[in-house]
């Protein structure tokens, strides 16, 4: 399944390029580092505020690739959705997914 569709084939996309691909992928690598840090940081028995920062910055750097796809997604895919009469229904599925963020 490509990026702007679920389980419906139908719906319109625009393909990531592959810098945004690499970008998204080199921020999701960096992500994985920093849990690996956070696991060994538990192994070692450090301090839990020390662990519990770290969280924080992963939480953090999540919720950017999120955002950053999020505003990628509308301002291609809902848009091209807009422009091509079926809007409706792609604000709906962004309107969902921006409530699984705020939970």
């Amino acid at each position: 399944m490509n990026h702007c569709e679920d389980h419906n084939m139908d719906k319109k996309m625009v393909p990531r390029t592959e810098q945004e691909i690499e970008s998204i992928i080199k921020r999701l690598k960096r992500i994985e580092g920093q849990v690996r840090g956070v696991q060994k940081m538990v192994e070692d028995n450090r301090y839990c505020i020390d662990i519990l920062v770290q969280i924080s910055a992963i939480t953090a750097a999540l919720n950017k690739v999120g955002l950053n796809l999020l505003e990628r997604h509308v301002s291609h895919c809902v848009s091209k959705a807009i422009r091509e009469g079926s809007g409706e229904e792609s604000i709906r599925e962004v309107m969902d997914v921006i409530k699984q963020f705020a939970k």
